[in-house]
């Protein structure tokens, strides 16, 4: 990907191993593709840059039913069907209770650890903080997605085997109350 650059004399742009002049043609180089997230490694180096992000991942955001059936209708619309109903049920509580779990990368969402097995979870599934909900295929690495909360999974907003985006609602989740 990157060419070897020549050690630099006066060692201005190299410290320890690392060449600023390729980082910085590695932080362009996300500018220039929209990506949040880059990992790179070479000769023993290993560099890992992240983009800082304006919303937590699987910070709590106010949803509403409005925005919900938006959201099912393009997802309908992306599955080849204008117009037609949303493939799955309406949300049965008040949107304002969901906690969304949305993805931290790019990738393929798998909804089972393989292919044939049970889903990690299902709607109506209860689940614990650290819970395993899905996995993320990246670049051949499956990552695994844990839940945030405890509470109920009222919705899975992504088909198996569909691919997702940095930030895509993968889950509405009811979070339980505290007693």
């Amino acid at each position: 990907m990157a060419k070897k650059s020549k050690p630099q004399s006066s060692g201005s742009s190299e410290i320890r191993g690392v060449d600023l002049v390729e980082v910085e043609r590695l932080l362009a180089f996300m500018e220039k593709h929209a990506l949040e997230e880059f990992e790179y490694e070479r000769e023993g180096v290993r560099i890992r840059l992240r983009k800082a992000s304006t919303q937590p991942v699987g910070a709590i955001r106010v949803v509403s039913a409005a925005e919900i059936g938006a959201m099912e209708e393009s997802h309908a619309v992306a599955a080849g069907k204008p117009g037609g109903p949303p493939s799955r049920p309406s949300v049965a509580a008040p949107a304002s209770d969901l906690h969304l779990i949305k993805s931290p990368i790019v990738g393929t969402y798998y909804a089972a650890p393989s292919p044939g097995a049970d889903p990690f979870v299902t709607s109506g599934s209860r689940v614990d903080a650290g819970q395993v909900l899905c996995i993320i295929e990246a670049m051949k690495l499956m990552n695994e997605i844990e839940s945030d909360v405890a509470g109920e999974v009222v919705e899975i907003l992504v088909e198996n085997g569909k691919p997702v985006e940095y930030g895509q609602p993968l889950f509405g989740i009811r979070p339980h109350k505290k007693k």
